[in-house]
């Protein structure tokens, strides 16, 4: 009985359940390989980010826990500074937050100079890595192959041809790119650069779907099987 019932689930749910483990499904013609232009987009502040401000020529004008930590913006974008109170600063690039900083200040200081910088921007490595999750940021540009790296490198169940990467254009829309890390070529005609929020999928091989899938056959046989036995045994 454990053999026939163990094959009829294996034709009902293998199809469906190797379909539905991989993520980011598309058509292929939708995923693109767009070629690297070294351009690197800049990052756009957004509320509840918490930033740091540092200023080089008054350098007692923001708190020490300040310096260190950030200042958390809230809901709405807003930040609490000293002498200037409240500002927005979400829907600024870093560039356009200290440009504004600099020049609220100067009503009160002489010439200063203001840096604003994104404390949280990351980059998140879903799938076959060894230490899926998010990546900080230390910089405004990232690499494929640097967020890799600090993942842990791919798993031996990666599909290293085909790796998705999502961005989220200007535009508010998704986009969705791929890169071939097994030709070389084929990763030079990719764009490798990852920038903060975007997601990198890597997959599952089919013997990884399909150990899945045999898994899960077995624990629903097994729960079967235990329901049956008092059934076959008072027949």
């Amino acid at each position: 009985m454990r053999l026939l019932t163990t094959a009829f689930l294996a034709l009902l749910l293998t199809g469906c359940a190797t379909k539905n483990y991989t993520l980011m499904q598309t058509p292929e013609q939708e995923v693109t390989t767009a070629p690297f232009t070294g351009t690197i987009a800049d990052y756009i502040i957004q509320p509840s980010d918490r930033v740091q401000v540092i200023s080089y020529d008054h350098k007692d004008l923001m708190p020490v826990s300040l310096k260190e930590n950030g200042i958390l913006l809230d809901s709405r974008g807003y930040a609490s500074l000293p002498l200037i109170h409240r500002v927005k600063l979400s829907g600024l690039t870093q560039n356009q937050a200290s440009k504004k900083l600099e020049r609220l200040y100067s009503k009160y200081l002489k010439s200063p100079s203001l840096t604003v910088e994104a404390l949280n921007k990351k980059v998140y490595v879903l799938g076959e890595v060894k230490k899926p999750g998010a990546v900080v940021l230390d910089k405004d540009q990232l690499t494929l192959l640097e967020a890799i790296s600090q993942s842990g490198d791919l798993s031996d169940n990666a599909v290293r041809d085909n790796i998705i990467i999502v961005s989220r254009t200007a535009n508010g829309k998704m986009r969705m790119r791929k890169v071939d890390l097994t030709k070389f070529d084929a990763m030079q005609a990719s764009n490798m650069m990852l920038y903060p929020n975007d997601i990198v999928y890597v997959q599952p091989n089919n013997w990884k779907q399909l150990r899945v899938t045999a898994d899960n056959i077995d624990s629903i046989t097994k729960v079967i099987s235990s329901a049956a036995t008092p059934y076959i045994i008072f027949k």
